[in-house]
C-alpha cells in the first residue's frame, strides 16, 4: 500500500489468483517489519499482483527480475491490468531499453540494472518498496542486490521496504539475511491452486552420452523432438519444450519440420519483439522451444504439455587457467517441478520427462548457487565499487569461495580496476560504468582508441553474446552485423563510450603491489594489456625466467599502425585486450595445437577455418575433466605485433636456466608469458644456477638419473638398516629424503648437464651423509659381511631394513647356538639355511629352536640326497665345514 493509502487497483478488483488472499498480509507485514519473504509457487500471481497492491499515489515500487524477458513480460501484464500501455503507471527498464514516464509508480528492472542503480544512488531516492522476485534462482546479481539492500536499510533508508519472493520453500535463508540478528524477517506463504499435471516418464530407448561442456548428445535431441511430436498427438493445447540453450533449440526446431503447429523459440538472446511474440497465444497450436527463461516469472499461454530434456546450462570457471565457460548439467528436482508446473497453469496438463524415474531422486534438490562456480570478476568489481572489496560484512546468502574471489581480484588488479588493497580505482569506475564484464569493458574502452567506438562496440557485442560459442569470431561478427538485436547492443555500447570519461592509464602488470592508483591522463592512451589472473602459470617442465627487462605496456616500439586494421586483426586486437593470457601461438606450422601465453595448451576443433593461423586470440575455451588440453571454442587471428601489444605486461626478456624437456637448458630468451619467442644458448652460464637446474631434474625425474653401482646400492641398504634400527643420527636414505636436498650429499661441483649426473660418485655422496659421531661405527652396526663358524665371511643382504638376511649352508653353521645380532644387538639376523647345492631348506631367526625342532626333519631328507656331506645328530656341537667328506677308497 502506498504512503497515501490508495493503491493502483483495489485488492478486490485484482484477478482471482492464488496470491490475492495473502496480499493484505503482505502489505501489513511490510508496514510492520519493513522486510519480508513471500513464498509463492509459479502461477500464483506474485510477480504481477503484489507490486500493484503495494504501489499507490505518492509511492514508487521497483520490481527486480533475474531476466530481461521476465521484466518486460511482467510490466506488460501489469499495464494490461490497468488498461494502459507500458511506460505509463507501469514501466520497465532492461539493458538497452527503457519505457517509463513521470507517471510511472511501478518499474520492473533486471537485478543487474538494480545493482547498478544502487551503486549510483544507494538511497534509491523516491523509492518506497523494492521487490526482489525469484530469489531462489540465486544469480550473482540477485545475491548482490539482496546484500546491498540489507545494508541500505540498515545504514541509510530504514524506511525502505524490501520484499524477497521465492517459488520454493527454501525461504529460511532469505528470512535470515533480510532480518536482524536473532530475528529473521517474517515469511508469508501463498499456496498454488494448480491444475493436476500428469508425470509421464519418457527416457530414450538407447544409451545417451552425458553432456560434456556445451555438447549435448544429438541422440537426446532426436528423442526430445520425437517426444514433442508424441505430446502434440496425445493431447490438445500448446507444448512447451525445455532445452539447455539456443543451439539445442535450433537443432530441435530443425527436427520438427512438417508439424501441424507453429514452432517458436524463447531464449534470453532474442530481441524483445521475438520474446514477446513467444509469450502471446497464436491462431494455431504452438510448440514453444525455450531455455530456463520460461521456468518462472512469466506465463506462456495455452500450454497443456511440457517436454523436459532434463538439462540446464550454468556458468563454470576454471580458476587455475582463467577459462570461463558455460556447462550443461542435469536439472535440479526443484527446477523440474517448476517446469512441470507450466503445464498446469490454465488447465490439467502433462509433463514428459526425458529421463528415467529411477534417476529423478538422484538429481540435486536445488540448483547450485551461481556464486559457487561462476566467474566472480564482475561480482568482485561490484564489491569493490560498493566499498566491500572482500565481501566481509555484507549479508550475502552464501560467502564467495575464497580462491575464486582471489583470482577475480587479481584479474581486476591486472586490469587496473582495483589497487593493491582491492579498493576501486578511477579506471575501475570507468569499467564498471560500461555495464559489461570487466574484461569486455576494458576491451571496449581501450579498443575504441585504435578502432573507433563503432568497430570496437561491434566486436565486443559479439563477445558478449552467449551464442558465440564456436568458430571464427570474425565470421560471426560479419554475418551478424545486421541483426536487430546486435545493432541495438552496438548502439548501447557506443552510448556507454560516449558517456565515459577518457580512460585512465592501464597500470600494466601487477608487479608492484605498493603502487598508487593510476592517474587519469588528459588524452586516451594506446591500448594496453591486462595480465592473466594468477600469472604464475608457467608451463610444466620449464624454468622461471630471470628478467633483465620487462616490456612496457602499449604499442611496440617503432610499430607503424595501418590506417585501418583489417577485420581479422581488429577482432584479434579486441579479443586479446579482453583475454591477454589467451593469446596463443601455433605449436607446429599448419597445426591445430596452440600454447596460450598463460601456459594452457589448447586445440582447435578438426576442420576449423583457423587451423594453422600463426597466432590466435582465444575468446572462448574449455577443458573437460581429465583432458590434457583445452578445446578452443571461438577465436580470432592476429599477428605477432598485436599479440605482443595486447599482452605486453607478460613480455619478458632474460636468462633462463632450468631443467627443460629432460636436460639442463641455459639460454637467453624473450617470452610472452609461456610462449618462447626467441631463444639463444648462453655461452657462460652461472654454475650455481646449473647445479640448481640439475637438482630440479633429479627431484622431477628421480634418482634413476644417477649411476648406482653395487657398492653404492649396498651402502644405501646398510644405511637404511641402521636408520630403521637406531634412528637418528643415522641418516634417512629413502628416495624422499635423498631428493629433498641432493646438493647436501652429491658432489655436483662440475656437473652441467644430465650426462654429468651419471658420473657422480654416489657411494661417496652417501658416506658424506654420515655424521662424524657414527661414521666409524657403520661396520659394527651394519657390517657388510659376517664371519660364520666355518670361517667364511658371508655377505649380508639388507634389502629389507627390518630383517637383514644371511644366507649360509647348514654345514657352515654347525656349532652356532644362536643367530648373530646386529645394530648393537637389537636386531637378529634372519638366517636362510641352504642345502649343499645352495637351495634354501629353512628360514629362521631362532637357531637354537631350529636345531632341536626343524633340523631333524631336514637331516632326514638331506642325508640320502647328499650322502657325502656331514649330517650330525647334534649340529650345535658338530664341527662346521665348507667341504664334503672325502670319498672312501
Amino acid at each position: 500500500m502506498g504512503q497515501t493509502g490508495r493503491v493502483l487497483i483495489p485488492v478486490g478488483s485484482l484477478p482471482d489468483l492464488p496470491v490475492r488472499p495473502v496480499l493484505p498480509e503482505v502489505t501489513a507485514t511490510l508496514a510492520g517489519s519493513g522486510a519480508a519473504v513471500l513464498v509463492a509457487p509459479p502461477g500464483t500471481g506474485k510477480t504481477t499482483l503484489v507490486p500493484l497492491a503495494l504501489a499507490g499515489a505518492g509511492s514508487r515500487v521497483i520490481v527486480a527480475e533475474p531476466r530481461r524477458v521476465a521484466a518486460r513480460a511482467a510490466a506488460r501484464r501489469m499495464a494490461t491490468l490497468l488498461g494502459e500501455r507500458t511506460g505509463q503507471r507501469v514501466g520497465y527498464a532492461v539493458r538497452g531499453e527503457r519505457e517509463v514516464s513521470r507517471d510511472t509508480v511501478v518499474e520492473v528492472v533486471t537485478t543487474g540494472l538494480l545493482v547498478r542503480r544502487l551503486q549510483a544512488d544507494p538511497e534509491l531516492a523516491g523509492v518506497t518498496t523494492v521487490i526482489l522476485d525469484e530469489c531462489h534462482e540465486r544469480h550473482l546479481d540477485s545475491d548482490l542486490a539482496l546484500a546491498f539492500l540489507v545494508e541500505v536499510r540498515a545504514a541509510l533508508r530504514p524506511d525502505l521496504r524490501v520484499l524477497a519472493t521465492s517459488a520454493t520453500a527454501d525461504a529460511e535463508r532469505l528470512a535470515t539475511v533480510l532480518g536482524e540478528p536473532g530475528r529473521p524477517a517474517p515469511i508469508v506463504t501463498a499456496h498454488a491452486r494448480h491444475h493436476p499435471v500428469e508425470v509421464i516418464w519418457a527416457p530414450p530407448a538407447g544409451p545417451i552420452a552425458p553432456p560434456l561442456g556445451l555438447r549435448v548428445d544429438p541422440r537426446l535431441l532426436d528423442h526430445v523432438a520425437a517426444t514433442t511430436r508424441r505430446a502434440l498427438a496425445e493431447g490438445d493445447g500448446d507444448v512447451l519444450v525445455f532445452l539447455p540453450g539456443a543451439g539445442e533449440i535450433a537443432t530441435v526446431a530443425a527436427r520438427l519440420g512438417g508439424l501441424d503447429a507453429e514452432v517458436v523459440s524463447l531464449h534470453g538472446r532474442q530481441t524483445g519483439a521475438a520474446q514477446d511474440a513467444a509469450l502471446r497465444a497464436g491462431p494455431r497450436r504452438r510448440v514453444v522451444l525455450a531455455t530456463a527463461v520460461a521456468e518462472s516469472s512469466l506465463t506462456v499461454p495455452g500450454v497443456r504439455a511440457v517436454v523436459d530434456a532434463g538439462l540446464s546450462r550454468v556458468p563454470r570457471m576454471d580458476h587455475g587457467r582463467g577459462l570461463g565457460t558455460l556447462a550443461t548439467v542435469p536439472v535440479s528436482r526443484s527446477s523440474a517441478e517448476q517446469r512441470a508446473g507450466r503445464a498446469g497453469r490454465e488447465a490439467p496438463g502433462r509433463v514428459y520427462r526425458c529421463w528415467p524415474a529411477a534417476l529423478h531422486d538422484r538429481l540435486p534438490a536445488q540448483p547450485e548457487p551461481e556464486i559457487v562456480a561462476a566467474d566472480l570478476t564482475g561480482f568482485a568489481l561490484d564489491l569493490a565499487l560498493w566499498g566491500h572489496p572482500d565481501g566481509d560484512g555484507l549479508a550475502l546468502p552464501d560467502p564467495p569461495p575464497s580462491g575464486a574471489l582471489r583470482a577475480a581480484v587479481a584479474t581486476l588488479h591486472d586490469l587496473g580496476a582495483v589497487d593493491a588493497g582491492g579498493r576501486i580505482t578511477a579506471r575501475g569506475r570507468v569499467l564498471a560504468g560500461a555495464g559489461l564484464h570487466p574484461r569486455l569493458a576494458r576491451a571496449l574502452i581501450d579498443g575504441a582508441v585504435t578502432l573507433g567506438a563503432g568497430r570496437a562496440a561491434e566486436i565486443v557485442a559479439v563477445l558478449d553474446d552467449d551464442r558465440t560459442t564456436t568458430g571464427d569470431v570474425v565470421t560471426v561478427w560479419r554475418t551478424g552485423r545486421d541483426e536487430p538485436g546486435r545493432r541495438a547492443e552496438v548502439r548501447r555500447l557506443t552510448r556507454a563510450l560516449d558517456r565515459s570519461p577518457a580512460p585512465p592509464v592501464d597500470p600494466g602488470p601487477a608487479a608492484a603491489p605498493t603502487a598508487s592508483p593510476p592517474p587519469t591522463p588528459t588524452t586516451p592512451p594506446p591500448p594496453t594489456a591486462a595480465g592473466p589472473p594468477n600469472t604464475a602459470a608457467a608451463p610444466p617442465n620449464t624454468a622461471a625466467v630471470r628478467p633483465d627487462t620487462r616490456a612496457r605496456s602499449g604499442s611496440s616500439p617503432g610499430r607503424t599502425r595501418p590506417a585501418r586494421l583489417s577485420d581479422d586483426l581488429a577482432a584479434g586486437l579486441v579479443v586479446g585486450l579482453a583475454y591477454p593470457e589467451r593469446v596463443a601461438r601455433v605449436r607446429e606450422p599448419g597445426g591445430r595445437a596452440y600454447l596460450m601465453a598463460g601456459g594452457t595448451a589448447a586445440e582447435l576443433p578438426t576442420g576449423s577455418p583457423l587451423t594453422g593461423a600463426p597466432w590466435l586470440a582465444v575468446a572462448g575455451a574449455d577443458r573437460a575433466a581429465g583432458a590434457r588440453v583445452a578445446r578452443i571454442r571461438s577465436a580470432a587471428p592476429l599477428d605477432e605485433e598485436i599479440a605482443l601489444e595486447v599482452a605486453a605486461p607478460m613480455l619478458t626478456e632474460g636468462t633462463e636456466i632450468g631443467w627443460i624437456d629432460g636436460d639442463v637448458v641455459a639460454r637467453r630468451v624473450r617470452k610472452l608469458g609461456a610462449i618462447t619467442l626467441v631463444s639463444a644458448r648462453l655461452a657462460d652460464p652461472d654454475p650455481a644456477l646449473l647445479r640448481a637446474a640439475l637438482v630440479t631434474g633429479l627431484q622431477k625425474e628421480g634418482l634413476g638419473l644417477l649411476t648406482w653401482s653395487r657398492n653404492a646400492e649396498e651402502l644405501r641398504r646398510r644405511l637404511a638398516f641402521a636408520h630403521a634400527a637406531l634412528g637418528d643420527p643415522w641418516p634417512d636414505v629413502s628416495d624422499a629424503a635423498l631428493l629433498a636436498s641432493p646438493e647436501d650429499w652429491l658432489g655436483l661441483g662440475s656437473a652441467r648437464r644430465r650426462a654429468d649426473l651419471a658420473r657422480v660418485d654416489v657411494a661417496g655422496g652417501l658416506r658424506r651423509l654420515l655424521p662424524w659421531s657414527v661414521a666409524g661405527r657403520l661396520d659394527d652396526v651394519a657390517p657388510e659381511r659376517l664371519p660364520v663358524p666355518s670361517g667364511s665371511q658371508v655377505r649380508i643382504d639388507y634389502s629389507d631394513p627390518a630383517a637383514p638376511v644371511l644366507a649360509v649352508k647348514v654345514q657352515e653353521a654347525f656349532g652356532w647356538r644362536a643367530a648373530p645380532r646386529l645394530a648393537d644387538g637389537r636386531i637378529p639376523v634372519l638366517l636362510h639355511l641352504l642345502s649343499p647345492a645352495g637351495r634354501p631348506v629353512a628360514v629362521t631367526a631362532d637357531l637354537a629352536s631350529f636345531w632341536v625342532q626343524g633340523y631333524p626333519q631336514v637331516r632326514a631328507e638331506m642325508r640320502g640326497r647328499y650322502p657325502r656331506h656331514p649330517w650330525p645328530e647334534d649340529p650345535a656341537t658338530a664341527e662346521p665345514t665348507r667341504r664334503a667328506n672325502p670319498r672312501s677308497r
